[in-house]
């Protein structure tokens, strides 16, 4: 049993107890080794570790608040890869000889490198894109899970941690809370991908859906609008789907079984935990079938109790894009020495096969639909073709709502799946579409 515990802990828990900030053990291995640098997918340098003037070694981060949260940071509790990768870069694969001789001439052996998933030219893009608004945005590769980019905002200067740390912990605004992994906000029409699924398992019969839409419709006992006061008119579940028509869900959504809906959500990683090596908030699904149903037209159309992560929902968009296949994703392509030999290779992962091909190819096309004739037309006309949703979501009388996008492109062979989301802003194809084009332009360029 002590053999059995020895071996489960060295290969399960070995990493985590040993990059844990209290663990000593990282202290006395950065006496004999400098801590190795992290770099992006295309070469550029995100930390490293210099000698200043005084002699003393000082992690510093060429690019300032752009990396912030992705990478990290050292100083006041180790975030981002800083954390998850602290031992291995304090971890140095020189040869015995080479170790030995360092040692005899009071030189610091080099750590390995951490090479990222991220894109450094494609994270400006997405970090200047969102310009001075709160919010997140997450770039994934479908087919294997990547992190391309992530954005959070507001940010902070790792480089300056120490003199701004008081201010920054007093910060309303949360500066130092990664968004795009921990933040939660209600999904607002953006979750109107999984609903129509819902509806299309529990009626085979869902292309001889119609609806007429005024604008305004009492379902239950709740009236639910239609965004700016939109009336549709006469609309299939595809139309409704592009024109995000609340009323048309609200009414299709209704009709649902809560307790199968919960049970989808949940295989779609509602309530569950993220299968990532980082740290990520928990996206919530509250409902069942004993639920009061004047919950249930809110809910449908994103609103209501339910919450998402920007991470979670481009997982989603790219579990659509891959087939239906949901990859896990990750940030950390291989391990480096210093001077480029490859020491371990993190390879793709997926979490499962959570909706058929048939399904995400129906999807596809509805999220096709959207760019094309509905409310993301500011994406249609560019040189590869996008598929998204759009999201409006109300969290607060009186306040401006929160603005979503989630997409990938191009819709034939996907390439990236986005999610973004513009906090306090207005509606999604307004603020958040825009900030996608920008993004899906530079890659593509």
């Amino acid at each position: 049993m002590v053999i059995g515990y020895y071996s489960y802990f060295l290969v399960a828990q070995g990493k985590t107890v040993v990059n844990n900030a209290y663990n000593k053990r990282q202290d006395l291995l950065a006496q004999q080794i400098e801590q190795g640098k992290i770099l992006s997918s295309d070469g550029a340098v995100l930390a490293q570790t210099i000698t200043n003037d005084a002699g003393e070694d000082i992690r510093v981060y060429p690019y300032g608040n752009v990396f912030s949260h992705a990478v990290g940071r050292v100083l006041h509790g180790r975030t981002g890869i800083e954390q998850s990768e602290s031992f291995t870069m304090l971890t140095s694969s020189v040869s015995g000889f080479g170790k030995l001789t360092n040692t005899l001439n009071g030189v610091k052996t080099a750590g390995d490198n951490v090479v990222s998933t991220l894109n450094a030219k494609l994270q400006q893009v997405a970090y200047d894109a969102l310009g001075d608004y709160r919010g997140a945005v997450v770039v994934l590769e479908p087919s294997t899970g990547k992190i391309l980019a992530m954005v959070s905002k507001p940010d902070y200067n790792p480089n300056t941690i120490t003199e701004k740390w008081e201010s920054l912990n007093k910060d309303q605004a949360s500066p130092l809370l990664n968004r795009a992994t921990q933040g939660l906000y209600p999904p607002g029409s953006t979750f109107k991908i999984l609903t129509t699924l819902e509806y299309m398992r529990e009626n085979p019969n869902y292309e001889d859906y119609r609806y007429q839409c005024k604008s305004e419709d009492r379902i239950n006992h709740v009236t639910i609008h239609c965004a700016n006061g939109s009336s549709h008119g006469k609309e299939n579940l595809k139309e409704s789907f592009a024109n995000s028509c609340n009323t048309s869900f609200a009414n299709l959504g209704s009709s649902l079984n809560m307790d199968s809906f919960r049970n989808f959500c949940e295989s779609m990683l509602f309530n569950k935990t993220l299968p990532t090596s980082f740290k990520t908030a928990q996206s919530s699904f509250v409902l069942y079938g004993q639920s009061d149903p004047n919950d249930f037209p809110q809910t449908v159309i994103g609103l209501g109790k339910t919450q998402i992560s920007p991470l979670h929902n481009a997982m989603i968009a790219a579990t659509v894009a891959n087939g239906g296949l949901m990859m896990k994703p990750y940030l950390v392509d291989r391990v480096e020495t210093f001077d480029g030999r490859i020491v371990k290779r993190y390879n793709p992962d997926s979490y499962g096969q959570v909706i058929s091909k048939k399904e995400a190819d129906i999807l596809s096309d509805y999220m096709k639909e959207v760019v094309k004739n509905g409310t993301g037309t500011r994406l249609s006309g560019m040189k590869v073709s996008v598929a998204g949703k759009t999201g409006t979501a109300d969290y607060e009388i009186g306040k401006p709502s929160h603005a979503w996008f989630v997409g990938f492109a191009p819709v034939e062979n996907p390439q990236i799946a986005i999610s973004v989301i513009v906090e306090s802003s207005g509606t999604g194809s307004r603020y958040a579409v825009p900030v996608a084009k920008k993004i899906i332009e530079a890659y593509f360029k």
